[in-house]
Parts: structure tokens; C-alpha cells; sequence
């Protein structure tokens, strides 16, 4: 199961590293003095919480301790970004030294704030080419104004899963490679049921579990901000193109409100009564997980994969998409900040120790070694999503001060859109630009 952003799960964590900022008092340079080859217990703390999960994690934990055996581990997992930071504040013997987060889009307070140590100072003392070892793309989402206070420790990559078994009834052959292909495949594969759905080619809307305004938005190649680090979404065609033709698509599968009252009978996302495992849906926006999830839940249809579409005019950059993941840092109060940095270091940087972690929990790797590992298990379904991790075109959100405030604040105005709320969306993106350029002001 992946563990990536929710929204409202963000806002939260926002929040509270706002409080945060009252009581951390990080330092950009690297002052540890702890001597790493003595005796000594780190507590880890993550929020992984499915069985298979914690087992990997605990193995991965056994295998760095039997190469550091003056390093003891205590690990807590199915932690909230909430009561993390939490006990960041409070400091002290308990308080986490390393910390696994979700939530990427904290980042910008993480490092705003100084909550996270700066591992620049870590990564030149350990001779570590950060742009040789890691993708261009993850090191935007873990990094601040140049302060890399987190690293990426593992990877998600969001493209296309689909019934197969239901294209070839639909008589679609052909790859779907831009947003018009799509839009078409999408009302082939809809088959109604009185004032309803037998199967709905897509759910286009951004409830829609992953389909979120920021996934699609990757597809046309935007900039969320300019040269003048000011919030660029009326500035840059892409976001009113993207939001047009997602409205365009809600329209032609039956409009909102009939769209969002079949999306409310959807199981669980995290659940075998997921609408795609169920055949109500035959397309799926989603990452590397949804395949091998669907095949768990035994559905009687075959999965395939692939990159989301592009817009006609971008079919040049056919395989991109849309990243993010989990990070890892080091608490700025920690003590024992050389022998975190040990720990943190060979979960993100050793490539056996990336690939078998990889291979436990079904995520992408995050270093560009073990993408190309020869021990990384990659299925047909997955390779789909490793060649989007590794395609040259494939975008992130950018970390801000703010956190990711000015997501949700994009992502409010993008409900608004669909509903039918808002006809002119040129005018509403500069009034959504005025608000986050205010939220990030303040943040700062």
C-alpha cells in the first residue's frame, strides 16, 4: 500500500508545523559532535503500519544493525505527521532522532523551520554526489531554498491501470497516448444502467481517490511558480488548459452531479472493494501500487498499465508523469545527529538496502542505482511505473515555505471549476495566485 499525501492529512500536518516553528531552533550548518562508532540507541520513527510494511522496515533495521552493531535501533511505526512533530517540540530521550515521513509536502516547513537538519553538511562529509545518486525530480520535493533537510526513501509514481479484458470488448487496440485518445476511450468503455453506471469508463473527478488537480496538471508541464518565486497559475497556460478539459470530460461522462452521486457507492480505496477491482471503473488513475493490489483482490479481468495520457500537442512526452514519496530526516534537537545521519544514510543510499526495501512494500525506488538494479523485482504491470520515475519529463510539486498550503488553496478553486462554479478561470487563477502568494508571505 503506498503512503502518499492526502490533502486534508496535509493541512493538519501544515498546521502543526506551524507551531512547530515556535519552538525549533534547527541550524542549517552541521554542529553534531556525537562520535558514531560509540555505543548508542537512535529512535526511529515512521508510519507504516500494514504488517508486510513493518516487516520490512524491521528487516532493513536488522541488516544496518548487523553492519553498525554499536547502533541500537528502536523503531515505532504507524506514526502521524501530528504526533511526530509533536514530539519534536518536546525533545528529550524519547523524542524521534530519525523520522520517516509521508507527508512530502511538509518539506518546506520541515526545512523553513528548521524542525530537520541540514544534510548537505552530511552528504559533502560522507563524499556523497547527491545529484549522481538521486533523480533530478526527488530532489526538488526534499530540499528548501538549498536546504536539503530530508531525503527520498522510496518513490510513487502515478500513471494509468487499466481493464484490458474491457478494452477489447470496447474494441480500443491502440495505446492511449494523448488527452483526446483518452476522452474518447473513456466514453467507449462507459456503459450505463438506467440513470447510472454499469461501468464507467473513468472517475473523472478529483475525488476520485488519486486524481487529484496536481497528478493531472503534471501532464501539461506546468510551473507552479516563476522567476520571481511568485505563484505563476494564471501566468502559465498549462493549469487553465488542464482544468478546461478535465471539466470537458466530466461533461461528456454524464456531468457532476451524476459522475459524483455513482463515485459515493466506491468501497474503500485502501480495500478489495476498490470501484476498479470491482469492474465499476475500467480505467484507473493511480501508482505502482494498484495492480499488484488489484491481483490480490482476485479480479477475474487482466491489468495492464501505463503513463497517463498527454495533451495532443505534447505527444513528444509520452511517458511522464507525476512523483512523490516518503522522505526521511534528522531531528534538529537530536544528540546524536552523526549517528542519525548513519542510519539515514544507508536507508536512502545504499542501493541492496533501497532495492530490498522496494521490493518488500511494491514501491519504486529512489536512487538511480537501484532503478537499474538487476535485483529489483519488476513485473510487466511495474515496469510501467519505474520508466516513469526515470523519464526525463516527469514533475513533482515544489516544496514552499508554506508547506502545502498553496496545493489545496489550487485544488479548492479546481472543485469550484468542475462543479460549474467558476466560468471564468483565467480570472479566478489570478485570484487563486493573490492567495497563495499571501499564505507563502506569511509562512516566510
Amino acid at each position: 500500500m503506498p503512503r502518499t499525501l492526502r490533502l486534508t492529512a496535509a493541512a493538519v500536518a501544515v498546521a502543526s508545523i506551524s507551531v512547530l516553528a515556535t519552538a525549533c531552533t534547527g541550524s542549517t550548518s552541521n554542529t553534531a559532535a556525537d562520535d558514531p562508532n560509540k555505543d548508542v540507541t537512535l529512535n526511529f520513527w515512521h508510519g507504516w503500519s500494514a504488517p508486510s510494511e513493518i516487516k520490512a522496515i524491521e528487516d532493513n533495521i536488522a541488516r544496518f544493525q548487523k553492519a553498525h552493531p554499536n547502533i541500537k535501533v528502536n523503531v515505532t511505526g504507524n506514526m502521524t505527521d501530528d504526533k511526530i512533530n509533536q514530539a519534536l517540540r518536546a525533545g528529550g530521550d524519547k523524542a524521534p532522532d530519525v523520522v520517516s515521513s509521508f507527508t512530502t509536502d511538509s518539506v518546506g516547513k520541515f526545512c523553513n523551520t528548521g524542525a530537520f537538519a541540514d544534510l548537505n553538511p552530511f552528504l559533502q562529509k560522507s563524499g556523497i554526489d547527491k545529484a549522481k545518486v538521486f533523480p533530478k525530480t526527488l530532489m526538488e520535493y526534499t530540499q528548501f531554498n538549498g536546504n536539503q533537510c530530508s531525503l527520498p526513501l522510496l518513490n510513487d509514481a502515478y500513471g494509468l491501470v487499466y481493464n484490458k479484458t474491457a478494452f477489447a470488448a470496447a474494441g480500443i487496440t491502440e495505446p492511449i497516448k494523448t488527452w483526446s485518445q483518452f476522452t474518447e476511450a473513456a466514453q467507449k468503455l462507459t456503459v450505463a444502467k438506467g440513470d447510472s453506471y454499469e461501468q464507467l469508463g473513468l472517475m473523472p473527478t478529483y475525488h476520485g481517490y488519486e486524481t487529484t488537480p496536481m497528478r493531472l496538471a503534471a501532464q501539461w508541464g506546468p510551473s507552479y511558480f516563476g522567476a520571481d518565486g511568485k505563484s505563476n497559475l494564471a501566468k502559465d497556460p498549462a493549469f487553465a488548459k488542464m482544468l478546461t478539459a478535465q471539466k470537458d470530460l466530466v461533461a461528456k461522462l454524464g456531468g457532476y452531479e451524476k459522475l459524483e452521486k455513482f463515485r459515493n457507492t466506491f468501497g474503500d480505496e485502501w480495500s478489495a472493494e476498490h470501484p476498479f477491482h470491482k469492474g465499476l471503473v475500467a480505467m484507473q488513475i493511480d501508482g505502482e501500487w494498484r495492480a499488484s493490489m488489484a491481483k490480490e483482490a482476485g479480479v477475474a479481468f487482466e491489468i495492464g498499465t501505463a503513463p497517463l495520457p498527454v495533451p495532443d500537442d505534447q505527444v513528444g512526452d509520452y511517458g511522464k508523469g507525476y512523483l512523490s514519496g516518503t522522505i526521511m530526516g534528522i531531528s534538529a534537537k537530536s544528540q546524536k545527529q552523526n549517528a542519525a545521519w548513519e542510519l539515514t544514510k544507508y536507508m536512502t543510499t545504499d542501493t541492496d538496502a533501497v532495492v530490498e526495501f522496494a521490493n518488500a512494500i511494491h514501491n519504486v525506488p529512489s536512487t538511480l542505482a537501484a532503478l537499474d538494479s538487476p535485483k529489483l523485482q519488476v513485473s510487466p504491470e511495474f515496469k510501467t511505473f519505474i520508466d516513469i520515475a526515470k523519464h526525463p519529463k516527469s514533475s513533482t510539486t515544489p516544496a514552499q515555505a508554506d508547506g502545502g498550503t498553496y496545493q489545496l488553496t489550487f485544488t479548492d478553486f479546481a472543485y469550484s471549476v468542475e462543479k460549474g462554479d467558476v466560468t471564468d478561470i483565467p480570472a479566478g487563477l489570478a485570484k487563486t495566485d493573490q492567495q497563495i502568494d499571501t499564505d507563502i508571505a506569511k509562512a516566510k
